[in-house]
């Protein structure tokens, strides 16, 4: 596939996701209009926007606070899934030990380690990254766990034969047999992330996100207020999942073009 082509590509894929957005404020439109809800219930998406806009300084600030944890929380859970993941494939012993305790890690509520959380680390932003990674590591380890385990063992037993250490058969073969279950597990993290920050920004927060400022908003009836700042919650999650997924088409040049790309061909001598 040329470049032009991917490009081409690239968008429409955009333009299906504008207009999948355009569809829902639409759709929210015509509920309010049709089945003439009072704004103090559910607002117009004009009025949502409208808030945002009046008060632009204050959701700037907010939005980059609740990024900022958002981004280091999911880079703090998928690097910790993924080390984890290739330490239990590399020793069996330690896969039987440590998957039974991350299954059942994930019953405990999330709202309920945040107490704990805060009596250890306070109200900084060390509770609500581990919230972030919490959320975020598991769908990562699980993944790329089971991506390591299809790859293909006579390619590896191959690769032995011919001498290959295990960091090269790392990674020349089972370091590209699971990008797809890794971009797999970090895109249903990128889409949970902001979940984490919220809900930490709720319960082991000094400082306020939009978490604080929908709760605020909420118990002052500030409807709109309400909306705008979950339209931006959303924004984050939606750029976040775009995000990992651009990365794995740039990553992942193979499962999108027939032949190699041009920076890895061979040109002929001249």
């Amino acid at each position: 596939m040329t470049h032009k082509a991917t490009w081409r590509l690239a968008t429409v894929q955009a333009a299906f996701w504008i207009a999948a957005f355009a569809l829902i404020l639409a759709a929210w439109q015509g509920l309010v209009t049709l089945l003439r809800i009072p704004p103090y219930i559910i607002p117009s998406p004009g009025a949502a926007f409208a808030i945002m806009y009046e008060n632009a300084p204050l959701m700037r600030e907010l939005t980059e606070q609740t990024l900022l944890e958002t981004a280091c929380g999911y880079l703090l859970g998928a690097g910790i899934g993924f080390a984890l993941a290739v330490l239990m494939a590399q020793a069996p012993l330690v896969r039987r030990l440590l998957y039974p305790a991350l299954i059942t890690s994930q019953a405990v509520p999330i709202v309920g380690i945040a107490a704990p959380l805060v009596i250890v680390f306070g109200f900084g932003l060390a509770p609500k990254l581990i919230i972030v990674a919490w959320i975020v590591f598991f769908p990562v380890v699980v993944n790329v766990l089971d991506g390591l385990a299809r790859v293909d063992q006579d390619l590896i037993n191959l690769a032995r034969l011919l001498g290959g250490s295990r960091l090269r058969t790392f990674l020349l073969i089972r370091l590209p047999g699971c990008l797809g279950p890794l971009f797999s597990g970090l895109k249903i993290g990128a889409s949970y992330a902001v979940t984490g920050a919220v809900i930490g920004e709720w319960t082991a927060s000094s400082r306020v996100g939009l978490g604080t400022y929908l709760l605020t908003a909420n118990a002052q009836m500030n409807t709109a207020g309400v909306y705008g700042a979950m339209l931006l919650m959303t924004l984050i999650g939606t750029g976040s999942f775009l995000l990992v997924l651009a990365i794995e088409h740039i990553a992942t040049p193979w499962r999108h073009r027939a032949t190699k790309p041009h920076w890895l061909r061979r040109h002929p001598p001249s």
